[in-house]
């Protein structure tokens, strides 16, 4: 299944990516819940759902920074109020960043407290691998916890975002092998190695996303390919079409199953 991350069409709305992923053939769609007012209404989201005939495979959980509001400041709150919406459209994996340095009741309990919500809920809350903070190529601040790498951890479910792993310069082969049946979701993208979480068209970078691919393909990885990316530098509607289009194709040519 490849899906379309709404974050990908970002400053566009929930909406305009139903639309995206409708008209291009993409699988699925990863709803983002942030400060898009759609994102936060499961009502809406089914209405999407419904209206483009496509499945929402996951829920990412408001755990940014940006959207340290979005649904209350409680994190568990907010993760229940994820599953709950997972529930409702159909989705089964709500993502989630672990928690930052100065939460610090929240990372106490985080590696139990996600196992409690799998088991209480039934959904699969896969944790993201993200990266050291870096002001430049030498120098990083380690703000998660209990870390940013989810193999280091018994996480039931994880997520691999090849752009923050291009930040972290950790090879996502490698993290996936450490994984192996725990890798539950893929953030498909691409970067460079720079401190920016670039989040660039797969194939533009520096982290073969296309062995990635054959590698899960070779493993016989039955999760979610989700295509997040960043189009915010589109200088129009046609351009971010072009972006999301062209992911697409490059998860299907490289990503081939042996069945």
């Amino acid at each position: 299944m490849i899906a379309l991350s709404t974050a990908s069409v970002y400053p566009e709305s929930s909406a305009h990516a139903f639309a995206y992923a409708s008209s291009l053939g993409y699988d699925a769609v990863e709803v983002m819940v942030g400060i898009d007012a759609l994102s936060q209404q499961t009502s809406a989201v089914k209405q999407l759902s419904d209206h483009h005939g496509l499945k929402v495979c996951a829920i990412h959980s408001p755990c940014l920074l940006f959207t340290q509001r979005v649904w209350g400041t409680d994190p568990w709150g907010k993760l229940e109020r994820s599953a709950e919406m997972a529930h409702a459209v159909g989705a089964d994996v709500v993502v989630v960043h672990p928690p930052f340095r100065w939460q610090r009741d929240y990372a106490a309990g985080f590696v139990n407290g996600i196992a409690a919500l799998e088991e209480s809920t039934g959904i699969a809350f896969a944790v993201e691998n993200m990266y050291p903070w870096r002001a430049s190529a030498r120098r990083g601040v380690e703000v998660y916890v209990p870390g940013w790498d989810p193999s280091a951890e018994n996480y039931a479910n994880t997520t691999v975002d090849l752009s923050h792993a291009a930040i972290a310069g950790s090879p996502v082969v490698e993290m996936a092998q450490r994984l192996g049946a725990r890798l539950r979701h893929v953030h498909l993208t691409d970067g460079s190695g720079s401190a920016k979480d670039e989040h660039l068209v797969p194939g533009r970078g520096a982290m073969d996303a296309a062995g990635f691919l054959r590698h899960l393909a070779g493993q016989g990885f039955d999760g979610h390919i989700v295509l997040e990316i960043n189009t915010r530098r589109a200088g129009n509607r046609e351009e971010r079409e072009a972006d999301l289009r062209e992911s697409l194709e490059f998860a299907r040519e490289h990503f081939v199953t042996s069945s």
